[in-house]
């Protein structure tokens, strides 16, 4: 579904994320982990288009779309709920699901807002509420809601857990699961890596811009200490 070669983002002069390969495969959640400051969040927005590309090839579904705008992206099928959840506080959760749905025919929304219901019963109860007076876990489900509103076919998470009650957590990641298994592509930034690597198909590790780790999820959940090592997580332990 996407696929990095030589990715490389940044701002400006400043080169964030350097020699990146990455592929996540439709059906399959892929965790990228690693400390703070290490491009996980920019990698993310760079997919989105909303952060420079400054070398390599970003190819959704085989084609290049490495100079695509974000709207464009979007219409193709890759949607962002990003760290920080960013809803609309002023506007109910109905509306922030509307303005999710934007790309969508008005019956093509309907239906999508029918299984994101489905999904997220507890927005269903929510609906005509504003959306700042959820609670983080809450708001958590409306910003995936809402990107889901966009039909994508590749979905970019950042920071799921952030936040958040353990249970609320743990609905979240369950959730991930399910529209794993029917057929979406997830790509997880995370900092709660034993939840991650629970969740994930395919693991790879940034530090300082640069991929230092790579495995199936299989794999990587063999060797916890490993991932912990390149995150610092097992000298602090």
């Amino acid at each position: 579904m996407l696929e990095l070669k030589g990715f490389a983002c940044g701002y400006g002069l400043v080169q964030v994320v350097e020699e990146l390969d990455l592929t996540v495969p439709s059906g399959r959640i892929t965790a990228l982990l690693g400390p703070n400051g290490a491009g996980k969040t920019s990698t993310l927005m760079a997919i989105a288009g909303h952060v420079e590309v400054q070398g390599g090839q970003v190819l959704f579904e085989g084609e290049d779309i490495t100079r695509l705008a974000p709207a464009e992206r979007t219409r193709r099928g890759i949607a962002l709920a990003p760290e920080g959840r960013r809803i609309f506080p002023d506007l109910t959760v109905a509306e922030n699901l509307l303005v999710g749905g934007y790309t969508q025919t008005a019956v093509a929304a309907r239906e999508t807002e029918a299984r994101v219901m489905a999904l997220f019963p507890r927005l269903q109860e929510r609906y005509r509420q504003r959306a700042g007076t959820l609670s983080g876990g809450e708001q958590q489900m409306l910003a995936l809601g809402r990107a889901l509103m966009a039909r994508p076919k590749l979905l970019l998470v950042d920071e799921l857990s952030l936040g958040l009650m353990p249970a609320m957590v743990e609905l979240c990641f369950r959730a991930l699961v399910e529209l794993k298994v029917q057929g979406l592509a997830v790509l997880l930034v995370e900092q709660n890596t034993h939840r991650a690597l629970a969740a994930a198909d395919r693991v790879a590790v940034l530090v300082s811009g640069r991929k230092v780790y790579e495995a199936t999820g299989e794999q990587a959940r063999r060797d916890p200490e490993m991932v912990d090592s390149f995150l610092g997580l097992k000298e602090m332990a």
